[in-house]
């Protein structure tokens, strides 16, 4: 792979670099960043990471309607303008807008080079459609293994100018690039290592320069328009990242650090292409706006691929009744019964009813005065959960409590999805690199890794044990120290999200403070997560620690029920339960409040 773009003139960057930045991290992501960072400086490669598991819901739903879909299309729109900006500053783009149609995407950007009369030389990877395997059951509406960064390499060794994939592990984008820029082999699992985890740091995009971000505020970010990462990566697989000059934003330990706990598990970190040593990974802050991320050591590639399937699970829908002023509780006792009595004849295979206390007393402002009570119906039956239920609802318009009023008007049942992992050996899934000639070039795997290379059990979690060079609770749980009540968020970050029906909360101490780590590496238990987040109690919870980063991972299984596209929960993502925790009121030693 040749690239002009990335000389590190004027930069920073050392020489021998490959620089790789990013320019989605979801599908409906800031439309102008692709322009944004082909212009705002040099780049070597320009990633797009536009997938997610309700994304391949949606796209699978498109490619129903018309079998010519099934990719992001909004890519497209992007190459309008971006297209000759890339070729003009010899930057490869690297994709996963291919999605469930990767050929028909890579045939529409050449129609696109065609019609611009800018000539680029495109490429695509394929073989992770499984959709066709009998053995998923019935209803299955996708069926995608996570391809590793093998195709992506093969394509750009190739001289490709555009590189289109479909679900691949969201970091091959970069690994792929890396290890066709530095000539990697398969088992460089220490380089790959420390690629996958520049990958995985960049494709989220600005959640990496300060969005959503926990100490936004306190560290005074300005992030009202952060900039997109990039990463400069050396030949040892140990990079610097960054972002473009004069981009909104930040770049620091603490920012690398949110994103490097997001929707992650354990301290192995597995992926197609090797098993990433989180709990080795070191971050140092390298000058403003450059945090360098090094020591990473990687581990022989599972033997297997995560697939993922999609499905439609049913029919949903909800009413949302506004309880105005006094008698909150009775009121929604009211309504409740006036509902259930009204579904008795013909009731949903799922009914939930949810009361949010979002009023306060004594409220100057009307919808401070008012809570939420929610009711949300499942069934395999469309007309079940449609009028069946809204009508019954409309129809206490005057005739149930005082100041009866709902969020939005009656509406139909929709169709909503399930998300389900499966995984099969890696040989048995096709992985193909279709170059730019049209030569197809077969990179699946050949054989199963060696023997060590399956994923091991992480080892043992050591009992927290008292410090006398730093505070740590008494056993009967009264703090040892002066101390008072507090949000936990003064002084611990997080950052949560999701994998299928769990959910994961990374948190870590406040400016990596060692005394602060100590002390929430002591008190924060599994079993206190779960009096702290109620909800969470009777689910399993597993709490992983990592040193190197201040910080703690937990992971809570079936809390987000058949995954986002179910929607079992009120956040069904998991993307604030971190700042849930985070507002919880705790015994802090006052020293550490200041």
């Amino acid at each position: 792979m040749t690239g002009t773009g990335g000389s590190g003139a004027g930069t920073g960057a050392g020489p021998g670099v490959l620089r790789i930045g990013n320019a989605s991290g979801f599908y409906g992501d800031r439309f102008d960043a692709l322009k944004e960072m082909l212009t705002g400086g040099p780049l070597d490669v320009l990633t797009g990471d536009y997938l997610a598991e309700l994304t391949m819901l949606i796209l699978g739903r498109d490619r129903l309607k018309d079998p010519g879909r099934g990719y992001a299309r909004t890519f497209l729109r992007q190459l309008e303008e971006g297209l000759g900006l890339a070729r003009e500053r010899g930057v490869a783009l690297v994709t996963n807008a291919g999605g469930l149609n990767p050929a028909g995407l890579a045939a529409a950007v050449r129609e696109l080079s065609a019609r611009l009369g800018i000539p680029a030389r495109v490429a695509h990877v394929e073989g992770d459609d499984l959709s066709g395997r009998s053995s998923w059951g019935e209803g299955v509406l996708t069926a995608n293994a996570y391809l590793g960064g093998a195709g992506v390499a093969a394509c750009l060794r190739a001289g490709a100018d555009v590189v289109v994939t479909g679900r691949v592990a969201d970091a091959a984008l970069v690994s792929g690039a890396a290890a066709a820029h530095f000539g990697w082999a398969g088992d460089d699992w220490d380089r790959l290592a420390g690629a996958v985890v520049a990958g995985h740091v960049l494709e989220c995009g600005t959640q990496a320069t300060g969005g959503n971000y926990a100490f936004f505020d306190r560290e005074g970010l300005d992030v009202r328009h952060p900039g997109f990462p990039l990463a400069e990566i050396a030949a040892d697989g140990s990079c610097v990242v960054t972002k473009h000059p004069g981009t909104g934003g930040a770049v620091t330990v603490g920012t690398v650090t949110a994103q490097l706990l997001y929707e992650t598990a354990g301290p192995r970190y597995p992926g197609p292409d090797v098993t990433a040593r989180l709990d080795s990974v070191r971050l140092s802050q390298a000058g403003t706006d450059r945090v360098r991320i090094d020591g990473v050591r990687g581990e022989p590639r599972p033997g297997t691929l995560k697939v993922g399937l999609t499905r439609l699970g049913g029919f949903r829908n909800e009413v949302t009744f506004v309880l105005t002023g006094l008698d909150i509780e009775a009121k929604a006792a009211l309504v409740r019964g006036q509902m259930e009595r009204a579904l008795a004849g013909r009731r949903p295979r799922e009914v939930s009813w949810s009361l949010a206390r979002t009023d306060r007393p004594d409220a100057a402002v009307q919808e401070e005065a008012s809570a939420l009570l929610r009711l949300v119906v499942r069934d395999d039956d469309a007309e079940v959960v449609g009028r069946a239920v809204t009508g019954p609802a409309v129809e206490l318009a005057l005739a149930s409590i005082p100041g009866f009023h709902v969020t939005a008007p009656p509406s139909r049942g929709a169709p909503y999805g399930v998300f389900t992992a499966r995984y099969v050996a890696a040989t048995d899934v096709p992985h193909v690199a279709v170059l730019p000639d049209g030569e197809r070039v077969d990179v699946a795997f050949r054989s199963a890794p060696p023997p060590d290379g399956a994923r091991q059990p992480d080892p043992p979690r050591p009992v927290p044990e008292p410090d006398p060079s730093g505070p740590v609770p008494e056993p009967s749980g009264a703090p040892a120290w002066p101390a008072r009540r507090a949000p936990l968020g003064r002084v611990v970050g997080a950052r949560s999200g999701d994998k299928g029906g769990s959910a994961n909360i990374g948190v870590w101490a406040r400016d990596g403070d060692e005394a602060v780590w100590r002390w929430m590496r002591a008190m924060l238990t599994e079993e206190r997560l779960r009096q702290l987040l109620p909800e969470t109690a009777g689910l399993p919870v597993r709490r992983y620690e990592l040193p190197n980063l201040r910080a703690l991972n937990f992971v809570i299984d079936d809390i987000l029920g058949e995954g986002v596209a179910a929607q079992h929960r009120f956040d069904p993502q998991a993307k604030a339960l971190g700042e849930w925790l985070r507002a919880r009121h705790v015994e802090i030693p006052e020293a550490f409040l200041k």
